[in-house]
């Protein structure tokens, strides 16, 4: 339910002393960010993670982090478009060395109607003719006759921005745990919940969305960008990483169990083919699977209980909302301030 004055009266709402210790649950891409953005507003800050520092248990170890608000909209609510869009500025002032140089949608003709449904559905982008995506990604000159280019759009490389955002926060002051498995009620002062799905014992409605990846390594395609190829079902994406390795995703299945079914390995090694061929003589350096945490409504919250604030319900957005969604946290801990849209009482 919404938050309300009575509620602070009845004391449901968390100490935000400034002499109290934070202690941040779940080192995921949720977690690291409070955690930072707590750290250097001057809180002690300590990060508790289950895994070890590989950070392969965590939902953020499959992303494929995307910074699309623009291309997101055509499915999720207004609501991951806005929060997204303060993230991207978090995004380019955190890392201004990362290539904040658009994404690309593409479609074959048969799917041309799902490509004008995109277009419909979305702003921010440029029509492409041929000579357009050639100039783009030269790679793909000759391959697709129309695209929509959205040149405020971004991506980074899940793994290395998250240890880089850990190695920060031990820079502003604060202390990681892994391998240090937590609940809220073992720790003191404030408490900030982000462990994605293990989090079911307090928030029950929680269900996880399996999302499938694949990374291939080939020198014989360079791309600039992410490529979103349209598919009957669901767009598939094709995410350049460094050393001539392209991520390949994301499949979006109601399920909970981890492991990647051969018809959505199939579907992924195909899209990148069909992006380019040169992608049919790609070596498979890793499939793999996470389950994204996800509220009935598929949108994020912001949950303020007893010493408690639970943040949760990322769902496909992971990378795409952390950052703002931290920065109304903080705005909150620090300054009172309610953010009725994504805040809620426990």
């Amino acid at each position: 339910m919404p938050l309300s004055a009575s509620a602070s009266e009845r004391g449901q709402l968390p100490d935000l002393r400034k002499d109290a210790p934070v202690s941040v649950i779940g080192a995921g891409i949720a977690g690291a960010w409070h955690a930072l953005l707590l750290a250097r507003a001057g809180r002690k800050v300590t990060l508790y993670e289950r895994g070890d520092q590989a950070m392969t248990q965590a939902t953020s170890h499959w992303a494929g982090g995307m910074l699309a608000p623009f291309c997101e909209a055509e499915a999720a609510e207004p609501m991951v478009s806005q929060i997204g869009m303060r993230s991207l500025e978090m995004w380019r002032k955190e890392f201004p060395e990362t290539k904040f140089n658009g994404s690309l949608v593409v479609a074959h003709p048969r799917d041309r109607a799902d490509f004008e449904r995109f277009a419909k559905m979305t702003t921010g982008h440029q029509r492409v003719d041929a000579d357009g995506i050639a100039a783009l990604e030269p790679a793909l000159a000759g391959r697709f006759h129309e695209g929509l280019y959205f040149p405020n759009e971004g991506h980074v490389e899940p793994r290395l921005v998250l240890a880089r955002l850990h190695e920060r926060l031990i820079e502003a002051g604060g202390t990681i745990h892994f391998e240090s498995e937590m609940t809220p009620e073992e720790l003191d002062g404030l408490v900030v919940d982000c462990r994605g799905l293990a989090a079911r014992d307090k928030a029950p409605e929680l269900r996880g969305v399996k999302g499938e990846m694949a990374v291939i390594k080939t020198s014989e395609v360079t791309l600039q960008r992410p490529v979103r190829l349209m598919h009957p079902r669901w767009p598939l994406y094709v995410i350049p990483r460094e050393n001539n390795h392209f991520m390949l995703g994301a499949t979006s299945i109601e399920s909970e169990d981890e492991l990647v079914m051969v018809r959505s390995a199939l579907e992924l090694l195909s899209a990148a083919y069909a992006v380019h061929p040169a992608f049919g003589e790609a070596h498979i350096v890793e499939i793999g699977a996470g389950l994204r945490p996800a509220f009935p409504d598929n949108l994020p919250r912001i949950a303020l209980g007893n010493r408690r604030v639970a943040v949760n319900g990322l769902y496909r957005h992971g990378f795409l909302m952390a950052p703002a969604l931290a920065e109304k946290t903080l705005a909150y801990v620090e300054r009172g301030v309610i953010d009725n849209q994504v805040m809620r009482c426990l």
